[in-house]
């Protein structure tokens, strides 16, 4: 029995592209093009008696901005947003968060360590410039010549979010947001962001899962240059248990992929994923590797310079878990390695 079967879709048909598919009781599934290997991403439009609240706003360019305006057009009428709810700071997500907030006249709501890093990853501040970031791969092990080829790249970041807005209302973990005269519950995770939030609707049974729970890959779980010694995927692990306490027949609708049910089987095959990287990771350490040496453990293909970049995050994230775990020990030289205790 493959994974998948274990989950059951519930909407095979794709909305048509600046079109709006509902999905459950008031809402609507709208999907996006991404220019990467992932190349969508699903967003929400929430009724809210004569308006709607948008949930995520995808990357922002002309291409995005005019599908919104089509799916807008077609599902406002005369009632605009109410806001716009972005789950949390990665440009995919927030690139067009200052174009609709400014063109519906709509505040934005988020959390507030999201908003802050969305600012950060904007301004290059606190620890998130792109060069910190290589510095901190450097360490690590990764190879001048790859170095190189990802600061060449620049911030992708500042080109595809565009205007993010200077304010914003802030949500906070178990708030109840109403909307359309049904509560959402938001239910922050960690580990993929710092303050990511799904929103849950008991009454019509639905988990906005945004990136946290998705059917078929594994988020990813990288360690930020601003928390260079942090331990993001235990927190990652330990986040989505919560998620394996909602009724087993609780509607997710992720970031991407398709809806599905099934998110108790879903959270155990992550669950399991990380344990067989992470066993295979501490056999592979019987001597000092560092991240860039267990690339290929990890991902057993060649990585182009995009995917290096995250698959790098992904490696020392999983090297920090079994350093927490007391499972590795450090050596910490100029180019950081670990080996097993």
């Amino acid at each position: 029995m493959t994974p998948e079967s274990l989950l059951h879709y519930t909407h095979a048909t794709l909305p048509a592209p600046g079109d709006s598919l509902e999905v459950a009781e008031g809402v609507y599934w709208v999907r996006m093009p991404l220019p990467f290997a992932l190349d969508h991403i699903n967003l929400w439009l929430l009724q809210d008696g004569a308006q709607c609240v948008v949930v995520d706003c995808g990357i922002g360019t002309a291409a995005t901005r005019e599908l919104w305006q089509q799916a807008l057009g077609k599902r406002l009428g005369s009632g605009g947003l109410s806001r716009v709810i972005v789950t949390h700071h990665h440009p995919d997500h927030v690139g067009n968060a200052g174009w609709l907030t400014t063109q519906y006249d709509a505040p934005l709501w988020m959390a507030q360590a999201e908003y802050l890093t969305a600012h950060a990853n904007l301004d290059g501040a606190a620890g998130f410039s792109r060069e910190r970031l290589i510095g901190m791969y450097r360490r690590n092990g990764l190879d001048e010549a790859s170095a190189q080829a990802l600061l060449k790249g620049g911030s992708n970041f500042r080109r595809v979010v565009l205007d993010f807005p200077t304010s914003y209302r802030r949500i906070i973990d178990g708030e109840a947001l109403k909307i359309g005269g049904r509560e959402w519950r938001v239910m922050m995770g960690y580990g993929h962001a710092p303050e990511h939030a799904a929103l849950y609707c008991e009454t019509l049974g639905v988990l906005v899962s945004g990136d946290m729970v998705l059917p078929r890959i594994s988020t990813n779980v990288s360690v930020p240059s601003s928390q260079p010694t942090g331990n993001p995927l235990g927190l990652y692990l330990q986040s989505i248990l919560h998620y394996a306490e909602l009724p087993p027949e609780t509607l997710i609708l992720p970031s991407h992929g398709l809806p599905f049910r099934g998110v108790r089987e879903r959270v155990a095959q992550l669950q399991e994923h990380h344990r067989l990287r992470l066993a295979e990771l501490h056999e592979a350490c019987d001597t000092p590797k560092s991240a860039a040496d267990v690339l290929q453990t990890l991902f057993r293909r060649t990585l182009d310079a995009h995917q290096t970049f995250f698959a790098m995050g992904e490696a020392m994230a999983h090297l920090h878990c079994l350093l927490e775990q007391g499972l590795l020990r450090k050596e910490d030289g100029e180019v950081i390695r670990y080996v097993r205790t």
